[in-house]
């Protein structure tokens, strides 16, 4: 049985007051791409519910439905006849999951990745070779000294494996 958070709602109402005026209509969810490769299994209207309801420990300790698999494309935004900002409210209850230390573990290895290199996917000599001989630009990165101030500051450098 889920348990309502009281202090976990207001926190969230506090960072997006667009919240409020969801009134569960499902567009959200109906034009999700993720929801509909997923046949419903990812849910952004749930996790608004979910949200409006002050039900953390399933929106960050089981994740249920998962957080992690929006893919950021705002059409939910672009959608919504209310102007919920979901895509804010999925933001912030993917940080409270990473302060509680429940990630994906590709995301600690995308973020290592981009602490090393300045980039997540570092470009292979393959790809600059190609970009060099077609005259295109050379790609900038990250400064990764820049980079390691906001993991610290972050906390991502101490939260970096999971279960530490």
């Amino acid at each position: 049985m889920s348990v309502i958070n009281f202090e976990f709602r207001n926190e969230v109402l506090k960072h997006n007051a667009s919240l409020s005026y969801c009134y569960q209509c499902s567009t959200c969810s109906g034009g999700c791409p993720v929801a509909l490769i997923t046949n419903g299994v990812y849910n952004p209207r749930k996790i608004i519910e979910e949200a409006i309801l002050g039900l953390k420990d399933k929106l960050v300790e089981t994740q249920d439905p998962n957080p992690w698999l929006c893919s950021t494309c705002q059409k939910c935004v672009e959608l919504c006849p209310q102007k919920v900002e979901l895509t804010e409210i999925f933001t912030l209850i993917k940080n409270r999951c990473f302060e509680a230390k429940k990630c994906p573990e590709a995301f600690y290895s995308q973020g290592q990745a981009v602490l090393e290199n300045g980039v997540a996917i570092p470009y292979s000599n393959a790809i600059i070779a190609r970009r060099k001989k077609l005259g295109l630009p050379e790609i900038k990165t990250a400064s990764v000294d820049e980079l390691k101030v906001i993991m610290k500051e972050t906390n991502f450098e101490k939260n970096i494996k999971k279960g530490e």
